[in-house]
């Protein structure tokens, strides 16, 4: 059991897309907070999300930084090892009294590997928060200058990683989300969809990032485009 007199605070903070300007004025101030800041990732060179929060708060570079890698499988057993080992490593922190800010691109509650961290820490009576992020895919929608829906249009955000064959038989406007690896695929499905009537497709790579692309046809989508790319598509 935990030390009810000597715990310390979790926060899953979001940094949004890309863009430090989008970062919201409560996230900069949770990490002046935090003793800690923790980063889903191998090294702080190879974290978006700390690159992104040092432009918005200096203070980031003299705070105790934690890297701590969540794998890239869809194995359960590999990801549920990975996530004990974590969990274990932030519950010490919290023992100790530590206020620890855990960094994600984005939204904390929009396919957040925070999210993994937080169940397991608020379940067990630890005090744990979310700080909400803007999300990717309206910030592309915003670089496009587009609406995701108007009326009574509906909005479908999709992990592309996974199967999306059954997708087309959804109406209204389609999210497509860290489309890396399937833009092949859902190239070809949307190319074999646009035949039966007319539909607008948009990506967005690295919205907010230096390097982002952004692209207004089908034939535009570019398979070797990075794993956070965004495919909106909005069928009339």
């Amino acid at each position: 059991m935990k030390d009810t007199e000597k715990t310390g605070i979790l926060y899953g903070v979001g940094v949004g897309p890309g863009d430090p300007e989008l970062v919201t004025l409560k996230a900069v101030r949770i990490v002046r907070e935090c003793d800690t800041v923790i980063l889903p990732a191998k090294s702080k060179e190879d974290c978006i999300a700390y690159g992104i929060m040092k432009e918005a708060c200096r203070e980031i570079a003299e705070k105790e930084l934690i890297c701590m890698p969540f794998p890239m499988t869809k194995d359960e057993n590999r990801l549920a090892t990975a996530h004990e080992q974590i969990y274990l490593t932030i519950k010490k922190l919290l023992d100790e009294g530590r206020k620890a800010a855990f960094l994600t691109i984005g939204d904390p509650t929009i396919y957040s590997t925070y999210q993994y961290i937080h169940k397991r820490v608020a379940k067990v009576g630890y005090e744990a928060h979310i700080i909400n992020g803007v999300p990717s895919f309206c910030a592309a929608a915003g670089a496009l200058g587009i609406s995701l829906a108007d009326n009574k249009e509906e909005i479908h955000v999709i992990p592309a990683s996974y199967d999306i064959e059954k997708t087309t038989e959804l109406s209204g406007t389609r999210i497509y989300m860290k489309s890396g690896k399937k833009l092949g695929e859902l190239k070809q499905m949307l190319q074999k969809q646009k035949k039966g009537g007319q539909m607008e497709v948009y990506s967005v790579e690295n919205c907010g990032m230096m390097n982002e692309k952004v692209t207004r046809e089908i034939g535009q989508l570019d398979d070797t485009s990075g794993y956070l790319t965004i495919v909106i598509v909005k069928e009339h």
